[in-house]
């Protein structure tokens, strides 16, 4: 079913360092897609983790077309994450380190779909109107996309 999902079989809930990308969506109005996720209720942007022999970004553009329905057709890299910040344990005790690579997408094409076994609902939104429960570990690059487009 998934790279993870096999070393968990082996490893049980201890913690992992996790490859993965992640793709911000901003829209002509300068709002960004955020996703209410099914297992935290949080909301993020849509990304995951990588797959054996996948790059960064072949998997960003699979993760937010599984995830949002939405087909990416530029890339720019945004940042990259790591570090003791991305420590996150799942509800269900899953622990993991992020170490992936944040994309911002602006020109894209297909339509908004939810992958219901992850996502509840998805919008795009500004920064004005961002949701109270943003994913602690998306939050701190959420408000940095939001000064990247401010500066422009």
């Amino acid at each position: 079913m998934g790279y993870i999902l096999d070393i968990r079989k082996e490893l049980g809930h201890r913690p992992l360092i996790m490859a993965s990308a992640c793709v911000i969506f901003i829209n002509e109005k300068n709002e960004i897609l955020l996703q209410k996720r099914a297992d935290n209720s949080f909301w993020g942007y849509p990304g995951g983790s990588m797959e054996l022999g996948e790059s960064f970004e072949e998997c960003a553009r699979r993760e937010a077309q599984e995830e949002s329905g939405l087909i990416c057709e530029e890339l720019e890299f945004f940042t990259d994450e790591s570090g003791t910040q991305t420590h996150y344990i799942y509800p269900n005790g899953d622990e993991i380190y992020v170490a992936g690579i944040v994309y911002i997408c602006r020109k894209y094409h297909g339509v908004l779909k939810i992958q219901e076994e992850e996502v509840l609902e998805q919008s795009f939104f500004s920064e004005k109107d961002l949701p109270e429960n943003l994913n602690p570990l998306n939050e701190r690059i959420i408000r940095s996309a939001f000064a990247l487009m401010r500066e422009c």
